[in-house]
């Protein structure tokens, strides 16, 4: 496996499930290390880095996104100690969060509370499967990163709600490296490459239009979700 991604552009990584997608991603904010060969952010081995400086380059939106007891505002700043409710609000915005979290309330008599006070439960349990990933995607925001990756992390999204979503980030996350473990072919139709991954190795690199002229693995990916309205 070896690609570069140019800073302020898309890369998705696509590929049947086993084939790697959330390993290879996994390697940049250093859940594992590489064996062989580097990880280089901004020319510099990842392993060279210090914690807290790798933490300030990369967000990761997990596969399965995991919230924290406490309040809504608690859980935004956990990369962002300082963030501000203004910067909040942009981040759930952004992230398609924002109607839902005003209209949430939580606790009855002296003890309600609404919006960026309402707690959510440990695990966030107590929101669906879309809330938790739309949090999870805001929360990143609100680090304000230099790059996003995202596993797989607009699963839980219905079509409407993933095309709103992407299209809020090429606003407001202009300029921000973006990572993007998919699924659904829809999701990356738009990015500035596209690796196809095959049992741990690329087979395929290209945009979405020249992977489905001449990438076979590519074009059964599409062929498997997309009608042919849709690949048009």
């Amino acid at each position: 496996v070896s690609f570069a991604v140019a800073p302020g552009t898309t890369t998705a990584i696509i590929g049947s499930t086993g084939s790697g997608k959330s390993t290879l991603i996994s390697l940049l904010p250093r859940l594992y290390d590489a064996t062989s060969g580097e990880v280089l952010v901004d020319g510099v081995p990842v392993t060279d880095l210090a914690r807290a400086e790798l933490t300030e380059a990369v967000a990761l939106v997990p596969q399965k996104p995991y919230l924290f007891s406490g309040t809504v505002r608690e859980n935004m700043q956990f990369g962002a100690p300082d963030a501000s409710d203004e910067r909040i609000w942009a981040a759930l915005e952004t992230a398609q969060a924002a109607d839902f979290v005003r209209a949430r309330t939580t606790g009855k008599g002296e003890a309600a509370a609404s919006g960026l006070d309402s707690r959510l439960s440990q695990g966030g349990t107590d929101v669906s499967g879309g809330q938790r990933q739309r949090l999870s995607i805001a929360r990143a925001l609100v680090a304000e990163p230099r790059i996003l990756v995202f596993d797989d992390s607009f699963s839980a999204l219905d079509v409407t709600t993933d095309a709103r979503l992407r299209a809020a980030l090429d606003r407001a996350a202009a300029g921000v490296t973006r990572i993007v473990v998919a699924q659904r072919v829809a999701t990356i139709t738009d990015a500035d490459q596209i690796i196809v991954l095959d049992e741990g190795r690329v087979v395929g690199r290209g945009t979405h239009a020249e992977l489905l002229a001449d990438n076979q693995t590519y074009r059964e990916i599409v062929d498997s979700q997309l009608t042919a309205e849709d690949v048009a």
